[in-house]
C-alpha cells in the first residue's frame, strides 16, 4: 500500500472518517451525519472515495419502506374521505344523480364514480329504479376508518413518514390499498422505497490513520481562500490542504450537437424514410383531446394511469371543436354510432375543457384522424409530462414517439413488424418480448418489452388497433394501427447508457463517447 501517495489524495470528508472511527464499527450515512454533521450527499461521497482507495468496504444492506402522507392525504384529514362525503350529502339530500352528487359536494365525476362501485360492493350505496344513487342505512365499511386512522397518525409524525416496520399488521394491510410507489398525486400516501447500506473501513486503514496522526492532518485544513478570511485575517492562523498540480485541467470542447439530438433526428429519419408524415401540437392540451377522444371515460380509474399536470391560468379552453365534441360524447354516453354501448354516464362539458399538460403522445394520433389519408402513415416526437418517480428508466417529463397507421388492409401482423423495427433497429435490442397489455383507446393492445444489460427487462412503449369508438367519432371508418414508444428508453440502450438522466446532464462528453447502434 502506498500510504505516501494515498494520503496526498485524501479529502477532509475522507480524512475525519478515518480518524474518528475503528475497524469494529459499522457506518451508515446517518451516523456520519449525526456524529460529523455532515450532508447525506457529504457522507456518500466519502463512502464512494474511501471504497476506490479500498479503505472501505459495504457490509449489508438493510431495505425499508417508508409511507409518506400527500396533499390528498392531508386534505382527507380536513374534509373526511370521499365515501364519507356521499354517504353524509345522500343522507341529507336524499337519491341523487352521479354528476348532482358530484356537484354537491365539490368533486369531479372521476372521483365519485370510482367511489361508488366499492360502496355498492359493500351495501352502503345502491343505484334505485330512477338511476340515482341512494343510501342503503348500512354502516360504512371499516377500511374508510382504517384509512382515516392512518392519515391521523401520518400527520402527527415527524415528516409525514411512517415507516412500514412500526405498523401493525391491520395497518399494513390498509396501507396496501392507500400507497402508490408513483403517480401518487391521486393516492393519500406515497410509498417511498430506501435502503440503509452499512460500511466497515478494512484492514490496513490503520496505517493511512497513523501516518495522518504523525503528519499532524485533522481533516480541518483550509483548502479555499474567502473574502471573510481574508478580511479577518483567519487564515494566518490555519494550515491548507496540499494543492495537486499534476491534476489535468478540464478540457474545453467546442460546440457540438447534442447526441440525444442526432439520436432524435436520426429516428425521424428512419420513419420518413418508410413514408411516414410529421405531425405535431401543442404542449398544453384539454382533457378532451388528451383523454375522452382517446374514449377513457371521464369518473373511470383509468384516468389515474395518466397523472396529469393541469394549467392554473386560465384553467379552461374556450370550446372544443365541433363535431368532434358531439361524436365523442355520444360514443361516451351511448355509444353513438360506433356499435359500441358506450360507458352510460353524463358526459361532463366543463371537465372536457380543462387544460392540462399533455400526459402521452397518443394526442396527436387523436387530433390527426378526423384529417388523415387512408391509406396514410404518420408519427410525431412529442414531449410528454406525467408526475412520476424519477429513477433510471423513469421521468417526471419525457419525449415519446408516436405514430398511426391507417388503411382498409393494414393487421396485427404490421403493427408487430413496427414494434420489432423500433426495438431492433432503432433501440438495437437483441431480446424483444411481446406483452398483453390494457389501453382504453386500443383493443387488442400490446407491450413491447426489450432487455438491456445492465437494467434488465423494461417496457420500451404501448401499442394496439384503435377502437372504433374513437375512430368514428373522429369521421375514420377503417383500421388504425397505433403505437407510443418511449424514444428516452430507446436512446437508453441505443447510445449505451444504464439511466434516462444521462441523457439530460450537462457533462454530455461521457455520453458522446458511449458507442452509439444507430
Amino acid at each position: 500500500m502506498d500510504v505516501k501517495n494515498i494520503i496526498k489524495n485524501l479529502h477532509p470528508l475522507e480524512i475525519k472518517v478515518l480518524l474518528k472511527y475503528s475497524g469494529q464499527d459499522e457506518l451508515t450515512s446517518e451516523k456520519l451525519q449525526k456524529e460529523l454533521e455532515y450532508k447525506e450527499g457529504h457522507a456518500n461521497q466519502a463512502f464512494s472515495w474511501l471504497s476506490g482507495k479500498e479503505l472501505l468496504k459495504e457490509i449489508r444492506r438493510t431495505p425499508h419502506t417508508f409511507f409518506e402522507i400527500t396533499e390528498m392525504g392531508r386534505k382527507l384529514a380536513e374534509t373526511g374521505t370521499v365515501e364519507e362525503r356521499m354517504v353524509n350529502f345522500l343522507k341529507d339530500k336524499g337519491a341523487h344523480t352521479m354528476p348532482e352528487i358530484a356537484a354537491g359536494i365539490g368533486l369531479e365525476q372521476k372521483d365519485v364514480g370510482s367511489a361508488f362501485g366499492p360502496l355498492v360492493k359493500d351495501g352502503v350505496l345502491k343505484m334505485n329504479a330512477e338511476k340515482k344513487v341512494e343510501y342503503t342505512g348500512a354502516a360504512l365499511p371499516e377500511r374508510i376508518k382504517a384509512t382515516m386512522d392512518l392519515v391521523k397518525k401520518a400527520i402527527a409524525a415527524e415528516g409525514g413518514l411512517l415507516n412500514k416496520d412500526d405498523l401493525s399488521a391491520a395497518e399494513a394491510s390498509a396501507m396496501e390499498g392507500l400507497a402508490k410507489k408513483r403517480g401518487a398525486a391521486d393516492s393519500p400516501f406515497k410509498m417511498i422505497e430506501r435502503e440503509t447500506v452499512f460500511y466497515k473501513l478494512q484492514s490496513g486503514f490503520e496505517q493511512v490513520r497513523d501516518a495522518l496522526k504523525n503528519a499532524g492532518v485533522t481533516g480541518n485544513e483550509i483548502g479555499e481562500i474567502t473574502p471573510k478570511m481574508l478580511a479577518s485575517g483567519e487564515w494566518k492562523n490555519g494550515t491548507f490542504r496540499g494543492y495537486n498540480i499534476a491534476i489535468p485541467p478540464a478540457r474545453i470542447i467546442p460546440g457540438r450537437t447534442n447526441p440525444y439530438v442526432q439520436f432524435l433526428e436520426s429516428v425521424k429519419d428512419k420513419l420518413c424514410s418508410l413514408g411516414f408524415q410529421e405531425f405535431d401540437g401543442p404542449l398544453v392540451e384539454t382533457e378532451f383531446w388528451n383523454g375522452d377522444a382517446l374514449f377513457m371515460p371521464q369518473f373511470h380509474a383509468a384516468r389515474d394511469i395518466h397523472d396529469v399536470y393541469r394549467i392554473k391560468n386560465p384553467t379552461h379552453a374556450k370550446f372544443i371543436e365541433e363535431p368532434y365534441l358531439s361524436n365523442v360524447k355520444a360514443a361516451h354516453e351511448t355509444g353513438g354510432n360506433t356499435g359500441s354501448r358506450g360507458w352510460n354516464y353524463t358526459f361532463d362539458n366543463e371537465f372536457t375543457r380543462r387544460l392540462i399538460l399533455r400526459s402521452q403522445g397518443t394526442v396527436l394520433s387523436a387530433h390527426q384522424l378526423h384529417k388523415a389519408e387512408v391509406p396514410g402513415k404518420y408519427f410525431g416526437i412529442a414531449r410528454c409530462f406525467r408526475y412520476d418517480k424519477v429513477d433510471a428508466t423513469h421521468l417526471s417529463d419525457f419525449y415519446q414517439t408516436e405514430g398511426i397507421i391507417a388503411g382498409n388492409d393494414v393487421t396485427l401482423r404490421d403493427l408487430l413488424g413496427m414494434l420489432k423495427m423500433f426495438a431492433t433497429e432503432i433501440a438495437g435490442a437483441e431480446e424483444v418480448k411481446y406483452v398483453p397489455g390494457y389501453f382504453p383507446f386500443t383493443e387488442p393492445s400490446i407491450e413491447v418489452h426489450i432487455k438491456h444489460p445492465v437494467l434488465g427487462w423494461f417496457e420500451l412503449g404501448g401499442s394496439g388497433i384503435f377502437r372504433p369508438e374513437v375512430t368514428k367519432a373522429m369521421g375514420l371508418d377503417c383500421p388504425v394501427l397505433a403505437w407510443g414508444i418511449g424514444i428516452d428508453r430507446m436512446a437508453l440502450m441505443a447510445l449505451g447508457l444504464n439511466d434516462l438522466r444521462e441523457l439530460f446532464c450537462e457533462d454530455i462528453e461521457k455520453v458522446r463517447l458511449r458507442k452509439a447502434k444507430f
